[in-house]
């Protein structure tokens, strides 16, 4: 899918952020460290660019309210919390319809807890090749809640959308990392 994306330098804001759109970001504590890790045992060759990301984040509102899932679980956040730092933000092509969906599925989560049984599942399938798939109900990480919520659109995914990592919507969006010397700022603390 392609999309347009913006990609957001530490002390500037995104001016049109919609509802629906969302973040890719990174966070530098132990366990972004370790997703980004993680990726990259997937993402190699001309993929490995992906890997710059590791944590994404669902657009709620024109104002840039966010909803995403962390380690202390589902909450809301906004894009003035990520202003110290570098992300980037897709803006995906969905109907006005798609996008309220989109922030009613998200919205129903707020106060749900982090999955960290998908995380499990996810290292187990990246180290050993199979594809082992599992997690709680009425869990999320934080690029499956995006990727669930893109399902309200017309977005298909070749794998459990609870499962997929912030490199894979990347990669499925064709959204390059901003050149080298782009400066990361001081990462939000994603976990």
């Amino acid at each position: 899918m392609k999309a347009r994306f913006e990609h957001i330098p530490p002390g500037q804001d995104d001016p049109d952020p919609l509802p629906g759109d969302f973040i890719l970001t990174h966070g530098g504590e132990f366990f972004s460290r370790v997703i980004q890790f993680g990726q990259g045992l997937r993402f190699m060759g001309k993929d490995r660019p992906y890997t710059y990301w590791n944590h994404s984040a669902l657009i709620v509102s024109a104002d840039g309210a966010l909803i995403e899932a962390l380690g202390p679980g589902v909450r809301r956040n906004t894009l003035a919390a990520y202003k110290g730092t570098q992300y980037t933000v897709v803006h995906i092509e969905a109907s006005d319809e798609d996008r309220k969906e989109m922030v009613a599925f998200a919205e129903h989560w707020v106060g749900g807890r982090y999955d960290w049984a998908t995380i499990v599942s996810i290292t187990l399938s990246l180290l050993t090749g199979a594809k082992l798939s599992f997690g709680f109900a009425g869990q999320q990480i934080c690029s499956g809640l995006v990727a669930r919520a893109l399902e309200r659109t017309t977005a298909i995914f070749d794998q459990e959308p609870s499962h997929v990592m912030p490199a894979e919507l990347a990669k499925m969006f064709e959204v390059v990392p901003p050149p080298p010397d782009t400066p990361k700022g001081t990462p939000v603390r994603c976990s």
